[in-house]
């Protein structure tokens, strides 16, 4: 009973606390955004590395005014913590995982791109290894012929947690670089090919 509690309150508390955290550190850095020439006006995949999510929402932001986006978040207590943050900033969710039992999460995604929904993933998660692609994001881009832009924050100065994706907590006051690739086409490319070329831009600034 008591554990139960204390997992309610924490599903009820720690988002509004987290989302409040992210925007201090939003708000109080310098902002750099190296954006793509051309950006897709039919919905899109971002793809992010798992320790890089933490303030994706406002490189979105670049890309819709009006956000239209469902994150795909993994079933475990954690995912739930930050599903409730994803609210905080407009975007939807899906819960489950693209690796196991992701049938149900595939479907959801690509009905979601097919009503005009950009998804974001992070190819690695929910669970690992670190910095390994997935097939899910392949999967729902071949599916549905939409584009690919890879998503990343490197920040001056962070915390680096000792989770297994080595979470990044950008520390206030500091310069926070936002980079966004251009449109990748996976149409047409083998399974192994895709995940070798999303994997190049991915590491392109992914941090140690």
């Amino acid at each position: 009973m008591r554990k139960r509690f204390l997992r309610a309150l924490a599903l009820n508390v720690v988002p509004f606390i987290g989302a409040f955290l992210i925007r201090i550190i939003y708000l109080t850095s310098r902002k750099h955004f190296h954006m793509p020439q051309t950006v897709p006006q039919e919905p899109v995949i971002f793809a992010f590395w798992h320790g890089d999510l933490l303030l994706q929402p406002y490189l979105y932001y670049q890309f819709r005014k009006i956000p239209k986006a469902k994150v795909l978040i993994s079933d475990h207590f954690d995912g739930q913590i930050i599903a409730r943050i994803m609210t905080f900033f407009r975007l939807g969710t899906i819960h489950g995982s693209t690796t196991r039992g992701g049938a149900k999460v595939l479907i959801q995604g690509l009905k979601s791109l097919s009503d005009g929904y950009d998804i974001g993933i992070t190819p690695d998660g929910p669970k690992g290894p670190r910095y390994t692609v997935s097939d899910g994001v392949v999967v729902m881009a071949q599916k549905r012929q939409a584009k690919v832009i890879v998503y990343s924050c490197v920040p001056t100065s962070y915390w680096q947690l000792g989770s297994w994706d080595r979470f990044v907590i950008p520390k206030p006051f500091g310069v926070l670089n936002f980079y966004a690739s251009e449109p990748i086409d996976l149409e047409g490319l083998q399974m192994d090919e895709a995940k070798e070329r999303l994997h190049k831009v991915l590491m392109l600034h992914a941090l140690s």
